[in-house]
């Protein structure tokens, strides 16, 4: 797999970053993500919808995973997510071999990106101010829905 430069990591992050605000204007989580193949071709997006749909299982990266279908494998592939990603996103990343992550903030959430990397994920982290503060923004408006995203 090609070394990733950080205008196409930015790029991507733009895609998950559009998701984000769609999710946060529904009145959701604002957690956007999107999967891209080997090839840089955008195969799934997505947002958290745990809120919208009443259903905690959905958040930014497996409503991305689940937008992206069935692939024959996922070696090579590259999930772009907002924020740090959960335990369980985390999980699904190593499930089923996906390759990269590339992760907007890590600031306000430290997920499992490190436990990633010892397994081999390669992991992009851009510490990008804006989703940093989308999501300050979020917390401190809705912390009892922050803390129920997170499992607290």
């Amino acid at each position: 797999m090609d070394m990733l430069d950080v205008r196409t990591a930015r790029d991507w992050l733009d895609v998950a970053v559009a998701e984000a605000r769609t999710g946060r204007a529904e009145g959701g989580v604002p957690i956007g993500a999107a999967l891209f193949g080997a090839d840089g071709t955008l195969l799934g997006r997505g947002h958290n919808r745990r809120v919208q749909d009443g259903d905690p299982s959905v958040h930014g990266e497996t409503a991305a995973f689940r937008a992206a279908g069935r692939q024959r494998s996922y070696r090579g592939t590259t999930m772009v997510t907002t924020l740090s990603p959960c335990w369980y996103c985390s999980g699904l990343v190593r499930q089923f071999g996906i390759s990269r992550v590339v992760i907007g903030e890590a600031r306000t959430f430290h997920g499992g990106h490190d436990w990633l990397a010892e397994h081999g994920v390669e992991i992009v982290l851009l510490d990008d101010d804006g989703c940093a503060a989308m999501m300050r923004e979020f917390i401190a408006a809705h912390p009892a829905l922050w803390n129920e995203d997170i499992g607290e």
